[in-house]
């Protein structure tokens, strides 16, 4: 056998038992006629002794161990003279009577340690000894845990884990998809699916009533921090509900997750509209871990001759509390902030008050201490405190503001990671105008139903109906979203002739769905949270990459494999898409 215990298990109870260890050499120390290995696993680390009096030969063998060697050893436990408190095996070390290496190392290109010297698309390309490396593999092991967590609240409330098909046909909303040519059907694709929606839909119509799927989800789109080509979502749909038990039971889970990793107790979570969000945030997933909310100005300051201001569509701005210290130099930064292209605002005003209690602005010549101590009021505002305000377009003057009020908590440490300050966001508009293609397109997914009391509204208002939908955020990041569906299917063409698809388009795409709505499809509404995400933030991070095991990198290249790569001419002819080597080049 190659091991009777794990590199992490040993303890002073087991003081003079003779165990067998393998693993990993993390590393040696040779101290004239003593040598110590550091021997690692998954499971933590354990010292081994070589004391003077064993065999040379052994010795030898043990010293030509290097770094990443495999090795197994038989020996004694005993208690370590030199005790290492940073290990949860550093009371007892294995004197060592047998040593053999099982399989010999190169040496790696960065160091296999907690803080190695190899950079990121290093990292990536020999991503399996990366995960050697405890922070990684503590990432990979803490989704294990959330993942086996999550199972065990569903399966617990009667929700059945059903598979659903990767392989399925193209629909052109939502974001891009990955295809797939066929061989058989030459000339057709299959498509990724992009979420298993209308899958766990039928399954609703097929009596299931609680379904859910930890399921891998593909999605052709240019990558960042949080997004992957290809990702993880918990997928889950029930029957006979209304929004309120959707919000019930998947609060719940959150909930349950947040306690088992943190211990941490979440209370009743918050519930606020999509143009609350909007309004006091800017964006639709606040983080609301800290204030800082927008606080209107329009009425205090339009008319005063200041044309910044009086030719605005919106005056708006947020309190930093004791930020009235800020430096000018520290003013001109967040000034040049807000101009950067991607937020592209003409400028930045600020007003603070002082210990006495009286304003002063960047504006001070346009508004007066009256006018100023106004402004202190609106924000409540005090001693110390600091404003900033933007003006210009509503929608890139809330956008603007809302990357300040990120960057400045970000600056200020107010983004902790071991709090957790969830939030339900509610009434989304159904549906949004693209001015490019003059029609609309669903802010969700065509299958959103809308708000009951909104349905007039279809026809002569659609601006105006809102969606009877939540999405469910965690600390300035989505984790979750859904609605109640559809379940009529006159309503759902109905939806469909607005989103602009003729009845032929909608029964080609779509016919499969439209017809199992009249074999009795009951009420239901389900959500789907980001698993990478979740287990992330979790792990008190917004990167997902560390926690999914062979990521891909900006680029969406899988530099470890070197994929996506050419095929054989043959694979393309087979598949008829008649590509040259040329053009394959």
């Amino acid at each position: 056998m190659y091991r009777t215990h794990t590199c992490g298990e040993l303890r002073l109870s087991h003081i003079g038992q003779t165990v067998t260890l393998s693993g990993w050499v993390q590393r040696r120390r040779d101290f004239g006629g003593m040598s110590f290995i550091d021997l690692r696993d998954r499971y933590g680390l354990t010292q081994l002794a070589f004391n003077e009096g064993v065999d040379p030969a052994m010795l030898e063998i043990a010293r030509s161990a290097q770094r990443e060697f495999v090795v197994q050893a038989v020996g004694k436990v005993v208690e370590r003279e030199n005790k290492n408190g940073n290990l949860a095996t550093g009371e007892v070390e294995i004197l060592v009577s047998e040593f053999t290496v099982l399989n010999r190392a190169k040496t790696p290109p960065f160091t296999i340690e907690s803080e190695t010297d190899g950079g990121e698309e290093l990292r990536m390309k020999y991503r399996y000894l990366d995960i050697r490396r405890a922070p990684v593999r503590e990432k990979l092991l803490l989704r294990n845990r959330i993942n086996m967590m999550v199972r065990t609240y569903l399966n617990d409330l009667g929700f059945a884990d059903v598979e659903t098909p990767f392989l399925i046909k193209s629909t052109p909303e939502g974001a891009r998809d990955f295809v797939v040519p066929s061989r058989v059907h030459h000339g057709q694709f299959y498509a990724l699916p992009q979420s298993p929606q209308t899958f766990k839909q039928l399954l609703m119509v097929a009596g299931m009533d609680r379904y859910y799927q930890i399921v891998r989800c593909f999605r052709d789109e240019d990558l960042r921090a949080d997004r992957q080509p290809e990702f993880t979502q918990i997928d889950c749909e029930m029957a006979f509900v209304e929004q309120e038990d959707i919000i019930e039971t998947f609060e719940g889970l959150l909930k349950h997750v947040l306690r088992e990793v943190h211990h941490y107790e979440v209370g009743s979570i918050p519930r606020i509209t999509y143009d609350e969000a909007m309004r006091l945030y800017g964006n639709d997933k606040p983080d609301i871990r800290f204030g800082m909310t927008f606080v209107e100005l329009n009425d205090r300051v339009k008319g005063s001759g200041f044309a910044v201001f009086d030719n605005a569509e919106l005056v708006v701005g947020i309190k930093v509390e004791g930020g009235a210290g800020y430096t000018r130099k520290q003013l001109d930064g967040l000034t040049d902030y807000v101009k950067r292209p991607q937020l592209g605002m003409s400028g930045l005003i600020w007003m603070k008050v002082d210990d006495q209690g009286q304003a002063t602005s960047s504006v001070n010549k346009f508004f007066d201490e009256a006018a100023l101590a106004g402004w202190a009021e609106a924000f409540d505002a005090m001693a110390g405190d600091l404003v900033l305000v933007l003006a210009g377009n509503a929608n890139k003057t809330r956008k603007a503001l809302s990357e300040l009020r990120m960057h400045l908590a970000q600056e200020l440490g107010l983004r902790k990671s071991d709090v957790f300050a969830p939030l339900w966001v509610l009434d989304f508009p159904l549906l949004e105008w693209d001015e490019e293609s003059g029609r609309w397109f669903a802010m969700h997914h065509p299958f959103t139903s809308p708000k009951p009391e909104d349905i007039p509204l279809i026809d002569s208002d659609p601006g105006a109906v809102r969606a009877n939908a939540y999405d469910l955020v965690l600390n300035g990041n989505e984790i979750g979203g859904g609605s109640i569906r559809i379940h009529d299917r006159s309503l759902q063409q109905r939806m469909f002739d607005l989103l602009g698809f003729s009845k032929e388009e909608a029964l080609e795409q779509f016919g499969f769905l439209m017809n199992a709505f009249e074999f009795g499809a009951p009420p239901h509404g389900g959500i789907a949270f980001g698993f990478d995400r979740l287990v992330a933030l979790m792990g008190g991070d917004e990167v997902i990459r560390d926690y999914i095991a062979f990521p891909k990198n900006n680029a969406g290249r899988d530099v470890m494999i070197d994929a996506p790569s050419h095929i054989q001419m043959t694979q393309l002819t087979e598949l008829s898409l008649g590509i040259t080597p040329k053009e394959q080049a």
